[in-house]
């Protein structure tokens, strides 16, 4: 039995190692330096307690960075789970043919690096970029400095290209699901003659649903950390209106040697923000009583 023990530990200790180092240590050390005045170059200045926490709550450009992130995660996470079932279930429609070409044109933005995305958008973007072409062909309106230029459009020209980035990665995931649901209720059903949409309310959503919550929260938890597309596309302009907080954390801590400690802070606010966020909406959809929670 010890040696059983023993030959346990060691194969489980490459994770082990690999959690402590690369995971725990981190975390603890960026809480501690949260507590500190932290200069990159010169290191901890001296500890100040949790004064860089009550700094960022009297921050203005925190709280914007703040309602940023929340209208991005907001705007996003709706669109991109509900078009996702939709395609899903066109897709797992008996009438759609070349599935496999359909599944691999929606799946290539999201296996394409999110870099190059961001700066071809930046491009379609731009004051003379090919969307201004064709609105101003057409006779519509358009921002004329161009979409990334205007506060007015900025932030929402990024979830665009968000939403469409990661629109295939989630079909997919609920194409799997679908295919995973049992045939036969759907059989018993189309036996009663349920429709269409009483098929989908009584019986595919109720079995869909570990799949869909699993995709809310992957998908909010996303959405909070946006970074990629903001510090390529407008590095958090203008005037702030796309600032989100892992963007805030980076230019404080990297634009500004000295505020390290502050960004550390700001890191940690957001760590617990996506914490309590994910952990909400688990109990939230585990606990809510669907009314067809169980297929009649």
């Amino acid at each position: 039995m010890h040696r059983e023990r023993l030959f346990r530990l060691v194969c489980l200790l490459p994770w082990i190692v690999t959690f402590v180092v690369f995971w725990l240590y981190p975390l603890l050390y960026a809480f501690g330096m949260s507590l500190t005045e932290y200069h990159v170059l010169q290191g901890p200045q001296g500890f100040v307690g949790f004064a860089n926490y009550a700094a960022l709550f009297r921050d203005p450009l925190f709280w914007k960075a703040l309602r940023n992130t929340a209208l991005f995660t907001v705007g996003t996470v709706p669109l991109t789970v509900g078009g996702a079932l939709i395609l899903a279930m066109l897709l797992e429609s008996p009438l759609t043919r070349w599935r496999g070409l359909w599944q691999s044109t929606l799946l290539l933005p999201s296996v394409t690096s999110l870099v190059v995305l961001a700066l071809i958008f930046t491009n379609l973007y731009a004051r003379h970029g090919y969307i201004n072409v064709v609105l101003s062909s057409l006779g519509l309106p358009y921002p004329e400095q161009g979409w990334l230029q205007n506060p007015t459009t900025a932030l929402p020209a990024i979830m665009l290209m968000d939403i469409w980035a990661s629109l295939g990665y989630y079909t997919l995931l609920l194409v799997a699901g679908l295919q995973a649901l049992p045939r036969e209720y759907t059989e018993v059903a189309l036996l009663f003659g349920a429709g269409f949409w009483q098929r989908l309310r009584w019986v595919t959503l109720p079995l869909l649903r570990p799949m869909l919550t699993f995709a809310i929260v992957l998908n909010t938890i996303k959405a909070l950390q946006v970074f990629v597309e903001v510090y390529i596309m407008t590095r958090g302009g203008p005037l702030g209106q796309t600032t989100t907080l892992v963007y805030l954390v980076f230019s404080n801590a990297f634009e500004h040697v000295d505020r390290m400690g502050y960004a550390a802070a700001v890191a940690y606010v957001v760590f617990a923000l996506v914490g309590i966020v994910a952990i909400v909406q688990l109990r939230f959809l585990r606990r809510q009583q669907w009314s067809s929670s169980e297929p009649q």
